[in-house]
């Protein structure tokens, strides 16, 4: 299975940032109100997952008539419409899940949206929140940032501290150190070329890629 790319509903800062985020083989989800994104990009999603209502009427209409799938769930639940099509999307076995347009807007809302990502369930597949911006993941292992020298890398330690970090390709290297989750260190890192590495030895911990804005 490609790459699942799902849009979220949330804030998306350059929408042209975000098309150039999508590859030519990706299946793409829309999680409710992430239809319309797409639709402002005219590009059409293989299913709609939610409770439908952040879904513009125009948008719901042109997605029924041309058959796209559409999954909806009442509006009284227990999941949040992007968890669902998480849900939906690793069910699919795919190489990596991106989840476009969950970052940014309500701090409840992104905070929820990463912390749905430590899920041990995902542990095996690389998932990435991004808006073109900036993207946020985990790194339970070892991880990969790949985009160009100046760009901001902020490490931070989720649930406690994380032990053994090293990285390569940042202006201010870690060799096997210890990150803790009530001290700043590890935030506002910069790329020395196009792409940096991580690596821990226990622990989990949350990479905040900024990308430098296009001259």
């Amino acid at each position: 299975m490609p790459r699942v790319v799902i849009f979220a509903n949330g804030h998306l800062p350059e929408l042209e940032a975000a098309r150039a985020l999508l590859q030519a083989d990706d299946y793409i989800i829309a999680a409710d109100g992430g239809a319309n994104h797409l639709m402002k990009m005219g590009i059409l999603p293989e299913i709609v997952i939610g409770d439908l209502d952040s879904v513009d009427e125009n948008t719901l209409f042109e997605l029924t008539s041309v058959e796209v799938r559409i999954e909806q769930y009442f509006e009284d639940k227990n999941e949040t419409d992007i968890e669902l099509a998480l849900r939906y999307a690793v069910e699919l076995e795919p190489s990596a899940i991106l989840i476009v347009g969950a970052l940014g807007g309500r701090l409840d809302q992104t905070l929820a949206n990463l912390s749905i990502l430590t899920d041990p369930a995902l542990s095996g597949i690389d998932v990435r929140l991004d808006d073109g911006v900036e993207e946020a993941f985990f790194c339970r292992k070892q991880a990969e940032v790949h985009g160009r020298s100046g760009d901001i890398v902020s490490l931070i330690p989720w649930h406690g501290s994380v032990e053994g970090v090293t990285t390569k390709g940042l202006q201010w290297p870690l060799y096997g150190e210890s990150l803790y989750a009530d001290k700043s260190r590890g935030i506002s890192n910069v790329m020395s070329g196009e792409a940096a590495s991580v690596r821990i030895q226990a622990g989990l911990l949350l990479v905040v890629h900024r990308r430098l804005p296009e001259v």
